[in-house]
């Protein structure tokens, strides 16, 4: 089901190069942020040009077959002409079929970018109602000042640490008896974001802290995510699937035992084929190419994963979120066989899910984008109320009171940037 205007939108969008932009989060809205960031580079919105809305079984595809007509209709200009230029929109899209969240695409009034050393502004008006008015173009953002510093406390959220052992407990039971292979089970944490808090001071301690990972906020959806979903750009995809963990060692040798263990666990390795197995079956459909290298442990601040890289070509003309739509959700963050495991979270989860561990991310007017998976991430509601969520993957062996501890580091960058 789609939530959109009864006419298409006729955007007309416009990108021109800027001097060196170094820092993207201060040109941010305080409470609304708009942001997709790795590494010093991505792309920051300012307010909402254009907003779609989403939800049901069909979503995402909903939400590409929408983005292909609004980019149809656009009149761009692209001066600059690299990933994030011109028309783009951010996305989140909601985890569960019938989850209440809203999942959505929202073109911003303006694009602040970076990448590989350039900068660029992109500024988006709406043509629809005629001709463009007489004048210079409206004036881009400015970087603002950030507010006051905040501490919050976060208490267990609806599933509670003893409640998810339980729940691990019982997810374990059912492969034993082999309803299903794997189950990715999900816990909550609550706080509560003071009046006026200045969300952009989260953003800096998650884009500083794990650099490697993809920070983003979309409509007080926020995070640092370490898992590519899929990345689309002149015709190449690519994806790196994470499943598998282990903490950092607190020495040098403790972390190098750590990661060895990790990529000789069979467990983490079961649990991590399953993972790879869904993304190749997903993209097969849609590449002429396509290969995975092999499993490799990827050293986070906190944490050790296993990670496998995906590369290929379309053939069909897909565009990111055709990709994403097939993709999601991956054994990564649902399970395996998916309707079992899919069943066992709604049965098990005593909440919804909204965003977490759904698709996040961009799409350009050319089906060109990045999406990761939405993990280590909160969602912040109008009253401020913030829900963060962990989860981990259970297969035959998983131990309820190291699973508990997996989501407790999981939970660790969320925790930490906002208290």
């Amino acid at each position: 089901m789609t939530a959109t205007a009864t006419r298409v939108q006729a955007l007309t969008v416009e990108t021109s190069p800027l001097d060196d932009v170094r820092q993207l989060v201060p040109f941010l809205d305080p409470r609304n942020p708009l942001l997709w960031l790795r590494r010093g580079e991505g792309i920051a919105g300012v307010g909402e040009a254009v907003r779609l809305e989403f939800s049901g079984p069909s979503r995402i595809a909903d939400a590409a077959a929408a983005w292909r007509e609004l980019a149809g209709a656009a009149t761009v200009v692209d001066r600059v002409g690299v990933p994030g230029t011109g028309l783009v929109a951010f996305g989140t899209f909601a985890f569960a079929d019938d989850s209440t969240a809203s999942s959505v695409l929202i073109v911003p009034r303006f694009v602040v970018g970076r990448r590989d050393g350039r900068a660029w502004l992109t500024r988006v008006t709406d043509a629809s109602a005629g001709a463009a008015p007489a004048g210079p173009a409206p004036a881009g953002p400015a970087p603002t000042p950030f507010g006051p510093e905040f501490r919050l406390g976060f208490l267990p959220g609806e599933l509670t640490a003893a409640g998810y052992g339980e729940a691990v407990a019982s997810v374990v039971e059912r492969i034993e008896s082999g309803e299903l292979r794997k189950a990715v089970l999900a816990r909550d944490l609550h706080a509560h974001l003071p009046a006026g808090a200045d969300v952009r001071r989260a953003l800096v301690e998650l884009a500083l802290g794990y650099p490697g990972c993809w920070t983003f906020a979309v409509d007080g959806f926020v995070g640092a995510s370490p898992e590519t979903l899929v990345r689309v750009a002149g015709g190449a995809l690519s994806a790196q699937v994470l499943a598998g963990t282990a903490a950092r060692g607190g020495t040098a040798e403790a972390d190098t035992g750590a990661a060895t263990a990790l990529a000789a666990s069979r467990k983490d390795l079961v649990e991590h084929a399953y993972a790879v197995e869904s993304v190749l079956t997903a993209l097969g459909p849609h590449t002429a190419t396509l290969s995975s290298g092999e499993p490799f442990t990827l050293k986070l601040p906190n944490l050790w994963h296993l990670a496998t890289d995906v590369a290929g070509t379309l053939r069909d003309g897909s565009s990111s979120l055709d990709l994403v739509a097939a993709l999601h959700p991956t054994a990564a963050v649902a399970g395996t066989p998916r309707a079992a495991a899919l069943e066992a979270i709604a049965e098990l989860e005593p909440f919804d899910r909204g965003r977490y561990a759904g698709p996040v991310g961009w799409i350009g007017a050319d089906g060109s984008g990045e999406w990761a998976v939405a993990l280590r991430s909160a969602q912040i509601d109008a009253s401020g109320d913030i829900t963060a969520y962990a989860g981990g993957g259970i297969v035959a062996g998983s131990d309820p009171v190291l699973e508990v501890a997996e989501t407790t580091m999981k939970f660790r960058p969320i925790v930490e940037a906002f208290g």
